[in-house]
């Protein structure tokens, strides 16, 4: 089940606040919970697949805006920004990672400065072969996990922008499973799957 999915199980329109999400879901356990329903099968299947959309929507909106895969800010001081890159003005950062050697703090730094340029020129597809490669490298690096849902997700809106539709979903959610605790990424990838349907009504 993905974004659209579960709003839609909670009859919501994409993007409705967490309050929303939990009134809906009070309201659908109270006609499908199997204690107050008839308790055939497919109201109890509706009970699951509601409290299923429920578990998601809360995981990726009410944790979403505390738990973020980046540097603890109290112990690690960022670097100042880059300017963005990015057509949605979501930036890349760059922030010192002491768990990293020397050679591959290096190896991050100068592929941060190469991601950079791919993503100004607008080169996705390459930007996405360098944050691929860099993962396998630093497959536990926070900040490279982050630029590698970035650039998946950028690449999704391009396919949009191109018709390419299908290709764009697969993009979107790869990078939600991504980075899937990171709330403005979510944010992002909501605007794009909004447009994927008014192009697809």
């Amino acid at each position: 089940m993905n974004l659209v999915d579960c709003y839609r199980v909670l009859g919501l329109a994409s993007g409705a606040s967490f309050p929303e999400v939990k009134a809906s879901y009070r309201r659908l356990a109270r006609l499908y919970h199997p204690d107050v329903s008839t308790g055939d099968r497919q109201t109890k299947d509706k009970f699951i697949e509601i409290t299923a959309a429920y578990k998601f929507l809360q995981n990726s909106l009410a944790e979403g805006a505390t738990i973020r895969r980046s540097p603890n800010p109290a112990t690690t001081a960022p670097a100042p920004a880059k300017p963005s890159a990015s057509q949605s003005r979501r930036k890349v950062q760059l922030q010192s990672n002491p768990v990293l050697s020397p050679l591959e703090q290096q190896l991050k730094a100068s592929s941060y400065q190469q991601l950079q340029q791919l993503l100004r020129s607008q080169k996705l597809p390459r930007a996405i072969a360098l944050v691929e490669g860099l993962a396998r490298r630093l497959p536990c690096d926070p900040e490279v996990i982050q630029w590698q849902a970035i650039v998946y997700q950028q690449w999704g809106r391009q396919l949009i922008r191109d018709k390419q539709i299908d290709k764009a979903r697969l993009y979107l959610k790869k990078a939600l499973r991504t980075d899937p605790h990171n709330r403005s990424l979510w944010a992002e990838v909501e605007k794009d799957f909004r447009s994927i349907e008014q192009l697809s009504s």
